[in-house]
């Protein structure tokens, strides 16, 4: 029987990459997005599979999470990748510290990045169950270190993020579901900070990392070559400790 992942933050990066991984592994993608489906994006069944959605809005998030299942019908749900983040960035790019972020920064990045999961988790709980599903969240480097283009609510979520998966895993381990983290480090993207490419000279491969690199990783925490893993986070960040 074919297995069905729910993907949030679909249209580029490790998204992009995720889907097309998973894909290929005989997986039905059901990808989310604030966006419309993009006609760009090379993968089938996309524009059917694809749900419009701001998961920061509770409202919105109701309504995709109904047009979820019912696309689900009487099927369960075998994985949910949770990897829509935003970084919101000051001018010319610039890395938004505490002194510069407003309440309005912190309430947007909380809320797409640490609520939109722990509600996915929560809502769609009965069709995770029913599939014996899997949940991988998408962390980042920058939840344990301080990091020269990311900002303080970011950093923040994203630490918040690796208390949320441990509290998961805990939580419903025991109703069939496993909950882990993915953490990347420098993964080249199609939009890069400046700056970046020069950080690997400090990464012990000397590159930044793929979007495949980490799809993969993320792929292996849904199978069941991982059916013992739960409450793991698995760096994907080319031996960048330091």
């Amino acid at each position: 029987m074919q297995k069905t992942l729910l993907l949030t933050g679909a249209s580029r990066g490790i998204g992009h990459a995720t889907v097309k991984v998973f894909q290929a592994a005989g997986w039905r993608v059901l990808t989310v997005s604030r966006t419309g489906f993009d006609d760009r994006c090379p993968w089938h069944a996309g524009s059917t599979d694809h749900f419009q959605g701001d998961l920061s809005n509770p409202e919105n998030r109701a309504d995709l999470v109904a047009r979820v299942r019912e696309s689900l019908g009487d099927g369960g749900l075998n994985a949910i990748v949770n990897n829509a983040g935003i970084s919101p960035k000051g001018e010319g790019g610039s890395r938004l510290g505490i002194a510069e972020s407003s309440d309005d920064v912190w309430r947007e990045v909380l809320a797409v990045n640490l609520m939109g999961p722990a509600a996915l988790m929560r809502d769609l709980l009965p069709e995770l169950e029913k599939g014996k599903g899997a949940v991988v969240n998408v962390g980042s480097i920058v939840g344990s270190r301080v990091h020269p283009f990311a900002g303080a609510a970011y950093a923040c979520s994203k630490a918040a993020l690796a208390a949320l998966t441990r509290e998961a895993a805990a939580e419903l381990g025991p109703r069939g579901v496993r909950v882990n983290m993915v953490t990347p480090g420098e993964i080249e993207t199609e939009i890069l900070s400046p700056g970046t490419e020069e950080m690997a000279e400090i990464i012990p491969l000397r590159r930044l990392g793929k979007p495949d690199e980490v799809a993969r990783v993320v792929l292996f925490l849904c199978s069941e070559q991982a059916s013992y893993v739960n409450g793991a986070s698995i760096d994907v960040n080319g031996g960048q400790h330091a």
